[in-house]
């Protein structure tokens, strides 16, 4: 795989916007700690959660730009793990979140990781998504 290959697609969202032209392969290495984060019970404030959702985002975002050939070498792991995403989340449709952060603009179906909140409740954050009408 050539190194444009990935980085195409950072440097189109850094262009719309985005902070800093990352890689497909730093984004799915985010996508993939959040996950082990949320299948160990995530801790952290919910700022830093959502935050760190956005990761997923970038994925989707990026996704249109890539060239097949990364699409075809990305696609395995990112859907690997949002499979371990799911079975480590519930779904809600976005009730927890949407006291937190405006989620309606996100699409339902596309983005669904926005319409799920963690098993596992732990610390700061668990009191948080409880107080917003989470449960175990």
């Amino acid at each position: 795989m050539e190194p444009d290959d990935e980085q195409h697609a950072g440097e189109v969202l850094h262009r719309r916007g985005r902070r800093k032209a990352f890689t497909v392969q730093e984004m799915v290495d985010q996508w993939s700690w959040l996950v082990g984060e949320v299948e160990d019970g995530y801790s952290d404030l919910v700022d830093a959660y959502v935050n760190d959702l956005y990761s997923r985002n970038w994925l989707h975002e990026a996704w249109p730009v890539l060239t097949e050939r990364a699409i075809i070498r990305w696609t395995p792991q990112v859907r690997a793990l949002d499979d371990r995403f799911r079975a480590a989340t519930t779904f809600d449709d976005g009730i927890c979140w949407a006291q937190f952060h405006r989620i309606s603009r996100f699409d339902p179906v596309d983005m669904w990781w926005w319409r799920r909140h963690p098993r596992l409740l732990v610390g700061h954050f668990g009191r948080s998504l409880r107080a917003a009408g989470a449960s175990d």
